[in-house]
């Protein structure tokens, strides 16, 4: 399949943004060099003016847009970043814009788009994934005779995004081994992969999605772009249903390969960027670092003393989603796990199981009294964090040994979705 986009259309959207936008940082990662012996930096596209690469596509088609159609304006759909990019391009070229946002779209996100855009730009939110709002965009342009400003199915969104290829080279001074990329709907990768196609071949450029919404992976593997079933809204930059036809073209005439991860294994990266690079990134920011611990390294051709880039692409997360992000990781991580306990109603009962059941090191994190079922037991729920993953297994020893009956709830129990 040949691609819809070129190297040259890549080079030709550099040459626009370079009065606008200053090259993000490269940034050495001394934490992830250390653990895979490979030399490692991260392209910190988190420090945009939106805090993320979106900017590069949007502003790069809304630019070329011809005096009339500026003037009937522009409409976009996007889970966040995108429609942050539409704004603050509407913004400096005087453009007026409509952006849809589903309604997971965090609380911060929705509030940057509206203070970037100002009197350029109206906000409306509804539907349940990007998708959904793609829809509603459709129409209104339809309707409207209004722009659509693609969030990665445009070949003027994935040559503005591509641009990240260039000010890699140029800032290494030379081509990279691996560049790891996140995937939503493909317009950074399709974009990066065909310019280091042409000019670095040598070059291994790898997508990663994440696994409850590994759209692209499907495309790939059905031939053609097709809609998966549930999408898990965690990873919102990248929560996509179905990749776009031109995305899928130019990630399939690549051969990039696409690998995915769980949303917990990004949940943890989450945690480490902050808490040791002092990185605050959305979960999507995190899916190409998250990848180099959880995906074997040969997979994605990471040797030692290697160079490896990967693209740290949002910094948008709103504060108040830590608590979930935490969550995520102890879980994945095996350190929390949750238990329907049908205790006695007798005195001691609790007591007996703090003494009994629990470790040394375990602690009660979550502990909801359900109902009383009779006059002899009373289940409740409770969540218990370990000290270690390998605690597990001596937990449920006790628990097995244990006069009281004791249920463990499994994350792939449909219970366990009413509990996080």
């Amino acid at each position: 399949m040949s691609s819809p986009i070129r190297a040259e259309d890549v080079e030709a959207a550099a040459g626009l943004l370079h009065d606008l936008l200053d090259p993000t940082p490269l940034q050495p990662s001394a934490r992830h060099s250390a653990a895979t012996g490979a030399h490692v930096l991260l392209k910190r596209e988190d420090l945009q003016p939106v805090r993320s690469y979106k900017l590069r596509g949007a502003y790069t088609l809304i630019a070329r847009l011809s005096p009339e159609q500026r003037a009937k304006g522009v409409v976009a759909a996007s889970a966040g970043n995108h429609a942050q990019g539409v704004a603050y391009a509407c913004a400096r070229l005087g453009v007026q814009a409509r952006i849809y946002l589903p309604r997971t779209t965090p609380r911060q996100k929705r509030d940057r788009v509206a203070a970037l855009g100002g009197e350029h730009v109206e906000v409306v939110v509804g539907g349940d994934v990007y998708d959904d709002a793609a829809a509603s965009a459709l129409r209104h342009a339809r309707e409207s005779g209004a722009t659509v400003v693609p969030a990665f199915d445009h070949v003027d969104t994935m040559a503005g995004q591509g641009t990240v290829a260039l000010e890699v080279v140029e800032q290494l001074g030379g081509a990279p081994d691996v560049v790891l990329v996140p995937v939503g709907g493909g317009g950074l990768l399709g974009g990066m992969a065909t310019w280091f196609a042409a000019h670095h071949p040598a070059t291994k450029v790898v997508g990663i999605e994440p696994s409850g919404a590994a759209s692209m992976s499907a495309a790939l593997e059905a031939g053609r772009p097709v809609a998966i079933g549930d999408v898990d809204p965690f990873v919102d930059g990248a929560a996509v249903r179905e990749v776009g036809a031109l995305t899928y073209a130019a990630v399939s005439a690549t051969d990039a390969p696409v690998h995915s991860i769980a949303e917990g294994a990004v949940a943890v990266e989450m945690l480490a960027l902050y808490q040791t690079e002092g990185i605050v990134t959305e979960p999507a920011g995190s899916l190409a670092t998250a990848a180099l611990a959880a995906i074997d390294l040969d997979e994605l051709g990471v040797a030692p003393g290697s160079t490896v880039v990967a693209v740290v692409s949002g910094g948008n997360n709103d504060v108040s989603r830590y608590a979930e992000v935490v969550e995520k990781a102890l879980v994945h991580q095996g350190r929390k796990h949750y238990f329907l306990v049908d205790f006695p109603q007798e005195p001691g009962a609790l007591r007996r199981f703090l003494d009994e059941v629990l470790g040394p090191d375990d602690d009660i994190a979550l502990f909801e009294y359900v109902k009383r079922s009779n006059r002899e037991t009373g289940p409740a729920l409770v969540g218990v964090e370990l000290g270690a993953p390998e605690d597990l297994d001596p937990l449920l020893r006790r628990m097995e040994a244990s006069p009281v009956r004791i249920e463990r709830i499994r994350p792939s129990s449909p219970l366990f979705r009413f509990i996080q």
